[in-house]
């Protein structure tokens, strides 16, 4: 059986981990938005720029795709690690600009446990990254992630039940469902990561 050549560059893990870097303070500035009293222009600002600064990232990644000869795994796979990565920060991005344009003013309490899935999320997963390199112990990364997925879900129907159950005004119930699906949206994009670095580690192995 042949050995397979691995690269000694890590600059593809490098950016992989940096724009799993740029997911958590993505995740905290999201955060912000549902607190007391934020100053949700300000908070904006800081999402677009942590957006622009990860599409930044991503485009450095197919940079690098496109001019190196041998890359550490399938190109096919490592766009779409770098999309996937790049999806969850425009989903997060997302929900923030939504809370903004729509002068959302109170929150369901219950947005704020879906954003704590997001941030755990966000750290399991820059925490993955650099493991790439090895390709160890990274079974409890896409497990756990799996998991906060369904807790997600969860999360997800019973702030549904409580938008729909006459608390609310019909224009805000419309408004909180699009800004409910954009965090949905972004607990799933994490799941889909998962399951990318999961089947790279698979061929690999």
């Amino acid at each position: 059986m042949g050995l397979r050549f691995r690269p000694v560059d890590t600059s593809f893990y490098d950016l992989f981990t940096e724009s799993a870097q740029h997911l958590v303070k993505g995740a905290a500035i999201l955060a912000e938005m549902l607190g007391d009293g934020a100053d949700h222009e300000d908070v904006a600002r800081r999402m677009r720029e942590a957006e622009h600064a990860c599409d930044e990232t991503t485009h450095a990644l197919i940079r690098k795709v496109n001019s190196t000869f041998v890359t550490p795994f399938d190109r096919e796979d490592i766009y779409a690690l770098g999309s996937g990565l790049d999806d969850v920060m425009d989903m997060m991005d997302e929900a923030v600009d939504l809370m903004l344009v729509y002068e959302v003013k109170v929150l369901p309490p219950e947005l704020s446990t879906q954003v704590e899935v997001i941030q755990r999320c966000a750290e399991l997963t820059a925490e993955a990254m650099p493991k790439l390199q090895s390709m160890q112990s990274l079974e409890e990364y896409w497990i756990e992630i799996n998991r906060l997925e369904n807790t997600g879900d969860k999360n997800h129907r019973r702030t549904l039940a409580k938008l729909f159950s006459g608390e609310y005004k019909t224009i805000e119930v419309l408004k909180l469902k699009d800004i409910v699906e954009s965090l949905e949206d972004a607990v799933d994009a994490f799941e889909k990561v998962a399951n990318t670095v999961e089947q790279i580690a698979v061929k690999e192995s």
